[in-house]
């Protein structure tokens, strides 16, 4: 199915060129428009999958108001063709967060590779936006659940909660060590902490969460998780913060 585009260009001769240049492309230039009030209404009115859209129009709009106005209202990638590159001009169409911009005059492959990339990286948006709000959705209703989703190479992965020895950070990751894998995802410990039941995970270090049922003692300031399906032991060891947290939770005979 071809791509609908919407053109805003208030030069006549311009626009008509980049119409045929779209139209051999293979898109489809579904409305045209010369100011941005008029940009506005065509897209509302038809509802194109991408805007390729002047900075500099005629009228009180200039192509930066209509870009803002159109994706808060139709949520559609924005490219913006200009023939003003400085500095000043940039930064205003930077708050919009257009996906591409287009110097002018312009080649055809320009174009073309421009309107690809945008709608590429608009798809992989969308797809993150998807999983993220299912992400949410899944915490929320089941924030005390035995189980959590991780992402973990473009997959939403399920743990049981009873499965997990420890969680590491590591940077700008957090490593969670299981029985049979270690996963390694992109987030903060106090994200992670937040996710895992209060009931069974203790945080330790600034660097370490451990599941309070595989310790198997404490020794010397630190805590020995058993990992008895890899046949070893980790002794990982307890920040100063945390003693007397973990000491609370404890029986000491």
């Amino acid at each position: 199915m071809a791509i609908n585009i919407l053109v805003v260009e208030d030069e006549s001769i311009v626009r008509k060129d980049i119409e045929r240049s779209l139209t051999k492309l293979g898109y489809n230039v579904v409305a045209q428009a010369d100011t941005g009030e008029k940009a506005i209404q065509m897209a509302r009115e038809f509802h194109p999958d991408l805007a390729l859209m002047d900075i500099m129009l005629k009228g009180d709009l200039t192509g930066i108001d209509a870009a803002e106005a159109i994706k808060s209202t139709n949520n559609i990638p924005v490219i913006f063709l200009t023939a003003y590159a400085d500095e000043a001009t940039l930064n205003r169409a930077k708050v919009t967060e257009p996906h591409g911009y287009i110097l002018k005059p312009f080649k055809e492959i320009d174009l073309h590779t421009t309107i690809e990339m945008a709608l590429h990286k608009y798809k992989k948006e969308q797809e993150i936006r998807v999983e993220n709000e299912l992400l949410r959705s899944l915490t929320n209703y089941k924030s005390n659940a035995d189980y959590l989703f991780i992402k973990y190479h473009s997959r939403l992965i399920k743990l049981n909660t009873s499965d997990i020895y420890y969680v590491e950070a590591l940077k700008d990751y957090v490593q969670i060590i299981t029985s049979d894998q270690k996963y390694t995802i992109h987030a903060t410990m106090k994200d992670v902490e937040k996710n895992l039941p209060r009931k069974v995970f203790q945080r330790v270090h600034r660097s370490f969460i451990v599941n309070m049922d595989k310790i198997e003692a404490i020794t010397g300031g630190n805590v020995v998780i058993d990992l008895r399906e890899k046949d070893t032991k980790k002794e990982i060891p307890v920040g100063g913060n945390y003693r007397e947290e973990l000491g609370d939770r404890i029986n000491v005979l």
